[in-house]
């Protein structure tokens, strides 16, 4: 359990990393780049703590669908990006995948 505890908090750290990224308009704005990569770095350091138990392939599939969702709601609500529906499907899918992946697979480590 601790595991998942250092994944959902790699993946915080992660998009928290990658809101700041966009708002770092290419690294010109420095306090913005630091947060960056202070995010970018725990989350990965967080993330090596969770793949000791946890499988890697199983840890980066939780932690690149539920950043990606975290992300798209970010880009909706602070960037005011838009998601067609396309987008939106593609993401429903990803989100099943790692259901599928949690409840079916006995690679888990559960």
């Amino acid at each position: 359990m601790k595991n998942y505890l250092f994944l959902a908090c790699a993946i915080i750290c992660e998009s928290i990393a990658t809101s700041f990224l966009k708002a770092s308009n290419g690294f010109t704005k420095p306090l913005q780049t630091i947060i960056f990569i202070i995010g970018i770095s725990a989350s990965f350091y967080l993330l090596t703590h969770a793949i000791k138990v946890i499988p890697i392939g199983i840890a980066y599939a939780i932690w690149s669908a539920v950043g990606i969702v975290i992300i798209s709601l970010v880009g909706f609500f602070v960037y005011k990006e838009k998601l067609d529906l396309p987008a939106i499907i593609g993401i429903l899918l990803i989100i099943i995948g790692v259901i599928v992946i949690n409840v079916f697979s006995k690679t888990t480590g559960h």
